[in-house]
């Protein structure tokens, strides 16, 4: 009888630690409160398109072909598990499809596109193919390690990636190609960034640092192909999208290979003629507005999830070495209400060390968009994601900020100089946003 009972309640133990480790990985793909029901049916539509695969046409499949031809991904969430941050490699040690090959030719700009890409390949490395079809390439990526030491003494072995591309099926790239890696970001709080009034982000623009503090934060101006004007960049690692918008429909355009009203050309260059005639899917465009606009809506609808109790001393520390100048952690809605996404959303320049080669309309190769902070301890908590940087090459936060360079230098030369007891206290702040 013992025995049974105490089966019984290891078993119900078992099931409640499995309830609740579903309960908490679902974290961050929970909707905001107070959706109506019209919403929440809205919400749901887009999460459907954002987690079901995509196949390749024609296809039986009614409202998911289309795919490709050339493709890195064929669903949305293989990029952004439970809607946090990729990673760079997969449990089994490849290269993750959500670590992606960016390209670009040195020194040249397009004042539409931001950048000028590969004339063969494009701006992005496709590692996928629909069946018939040759995929573009497959990614490679080594490390050098690089030292850094504390005053205390203490050294820390941080890694600086050096991307490649092997396998190429289409020729050579361009002799003045640069080759950038960008992960995935996490996706909570895009909505509450996009509705973030521009007189707010620009309001802490300093390009010419008239207060002397060392930083010389400026928006981003980027060009929207529907309007044929300039908006005030936000989203992307240098703040190349105006909106949640934009960004849905760059990504399905560049990871899926699937038409929009944004970007209705075929992911194809002019040279990959097996691309350029492959079929079409059902519909005049992979994802018609409908489909886009539900996406979009899910993105912008995940709510943010409520940060622990926090290290008092570890915020004011994060405050007093310099942090929050950039990484700011209170900004005003055009409602009246504030938010705390710890990031002005501006450009920054940090240095040599981030440099990738790569400009992005006003970014130009040393400058960053400050990544928004929260959230990042429920990635690592909770997800076990543990890439951080545009590339993914700190596998900490600590090795992040050691990366900082540029505006940013005072501020880490200072959290240097903290003792072990105050950096572990701003840590601890950090993992409990």
């Amino acid at each position: 009888m013992f025995f049974r009972i105490a089966t019984a309640i290891a078993l119900m133990g078992a099931c409640a630690l499995a309830s609740h480790l579903i309960q908490t990985k679902a974290l961050l793909s929970q909707a905001d409160d107070n959706l109506s029901a019209e919403e929440t049916e809205r919400f749901i539509l887009g999460k459907s398109f954002f987690r079901i695969p995509w196949v390749e046409a024609p296809s039986a499949t009614t409202a998911r072909d289309g795919l490709g031809p050339l493709f890195s991904a064929n669903t949305c969430i293989s990029c952004h598990p439970h809607n946090g941050a990729g990673s760079v490699y997969t449990a089994d040690g490849r290269i993750s499809r959500s670590l992606v090959t960016r390209f670009s030719l040195k020194g040249r700009s397009d004042p539409k596109r931001g950048f000028v890409p590969d004339p063969v390949y494009g701006a992005q490395l496709s590692i996928n193919a629909v069946r018939g079809i040759p995929f573009e390439g497959k990614p490679t990526l080594v490390y050098e390690t690089v030292m850094s030491s504390y005053p205390d003494g203490t050294r820390i072995e941080l890694r600086r990636p050096l991307p490649g591309v092997k396998e190429l099926n289409y020729g050579a790239l361009h002799p003045d190609t640069t080759i950038s890696n960008r992960l995935a970001p996490a996706l909570v709080g895009m909505g509450l960034l996009n509705r973030i009034g521009d007189g707010e982000i620009l309001s802490r623009e300093d390009p010419d640092d008239r207060n002397r503090d060392g930083i010389s934060g400026r928006a981003n101006r980027v060009y929207d192909p529907i309007t044929g004007t300039t908006f005030i960049g936000r989203f992307t690692w240098k703040a190349s999208a105006p909106s949640v918008h934009h960004q849905v429909a760059s990504a399905f355009h560049n990871d899926m290979g699937l038409t929009t009203s944004l970007y209705p050309m075929k992911n194809c260059t002019s040279v990959q003629k097996e691309c350029l005639d492959a079929p079409h899917g059902r519909d005049a465009l992979d994802v018609p507005d409908e489909r886009l606009d539900a996406v979009s809506f899910y993105v912008s609808r995940l709510r943010i999830p409520e940060p622990a109790i926090g290290n008092a001393k570890g915020k004011k520390l994060f405050a007093q070495i310099g942090c929050a100048t950039c990484h700011t952690p209170v900004m005003a809605m055009p409602d009246g209400k504030t938010i705390a996404p710890y990031s002005d959303l501006l450009l920054h320049d940090m240095g040599e060390a981030l440099s990738d080669g790569r400009r992005e309309f006003d970014a130009d190769e040393h400058e960053w968009r400050t990544q928004p902070l929260w959230g990042i301890g429920k990635r690592t908590t909770i997800l076990n994601q543990r890439n951080y940087l545009h590339d993914g090459r700190a596998r900490t936060i600590e090795e992040a900020i050691l990366w900082h360079g540029g505006e940013a230098s005072a501020a880490r030369e200072s959290f240097k100089s903290l003792s072990r007891f105050d950096r572990r206290a701003v840590l601890q702040f950090l993992e409990g946003l």
